[in-house]
């Protein structure tokens, strides 16, 4: 891993959110969600952040003893939220990592993994894939909240897609699992600090708007995004629901 570099883990946090309103301050296990996460991060970072929005949350990381920096209202997405409080906090690291709020399971594997992409000086972004187990059913694959993402030679990514790539021609599609490698994607992405500006600048592209997915703007503007490998299973909070199937894990960890 490439030891010169200065890396920043920034975690985004909303209070306001469609599914699970104030998720970052649910109680999991007695430590908010947002606590959780900050802790499992900091196992590898030195150096790491909660941009938030809310004063509820950003008062809630000072409690435990982490840092939050205030962030705008505004922000279409993390990345952008990611942006603003990498520039309040002083600047200066060389990678900004931008780790899920929701996530209270990311495994401190997955970090170094993302930091090891930036080894290749030619990697704009890095971001995580996961190999989709043969034995899974297909009905998981075609999923379309969960995107899928081809490779070339050098793991960088060609293209994410909704949609299952690549499509198995003369391949029966109950079959298709056990029949090519496929990846789904891991929503954790790092950027080198002059990319990480660039691409806020950057209008919506076709694609992007077409798939609802960030990441193919970057593609379509030329920029190098590597992935690394990961088969650690997270479990990230969209729902209460979900919150309740984390409570449940971690009681089994205990």
């Amino acid at each position: 891993m490439n030891n010169k570099l200065k890396f920043i883990g920034i975690i985004p946090a909303r209070f306001a959110s469609t599914r699970f309103p104030g998720k970052p301050l649910a109680m999991l296990g007695g430590m908010t969600v947002i606590e959780r996460v900050y802790r499992q991060v900091s196992l590898v970072l030195d150096n790491v952040v909660v941009a938030t929005d809310d004063e509820r949350i950003a008062q809630a990381v000072n409690d435990f003893g982490g840092k939050a920096v205030m962030t705008s209202t505004e922000h279409r997405s993390g990345t952008d939220r990611c942006r603003e409080a990498y520039l309040n906090n002083g600047g200066g690291e060389d990678v900004i990592i931008n780790i899920q709020g929701d996530e209270p399971f990311i495994h401190p594997d997955q970090i170094r993994a993302i930091m090891s992409c930036f080894d290749d000086e030619a990697t704009d972004i890095a971001t995580l894939i996961r190999p989709f187990a043969p034995t899974r059913p297909v009905a998981e694959l075609i999923n379309p909240n969960s995107p899928k993402v081809v490779v070339d030679s050098k793991m960088n990514a060609m293209y994410f897609s909704r949609s299952v790539i690549p499509y198995l021609r003369g391949v029966e599609q109950e079959k298709w699992p056990a029949s090519h490698q496929f990846y789904t994607h891991i929503g954790m992405y790092a950027y080198r600090a002059n990319v990480l500006g660039e691409i806020t600048k950057l209008p919506q592209s076709s694609l992007e708007v077409a798939e609802s997915l960030e990441q193919l703007r970057w593609l379509e503007n030329g920029y190098v995004i590597k992935t690394a490998v990961s088969d650690i299973e997270t479990v990230g909070i969209d729902t209460p629901e979900d919150l309740e199937r984390a409570a449940a894990i971690l009681a089994q960890q205990q």
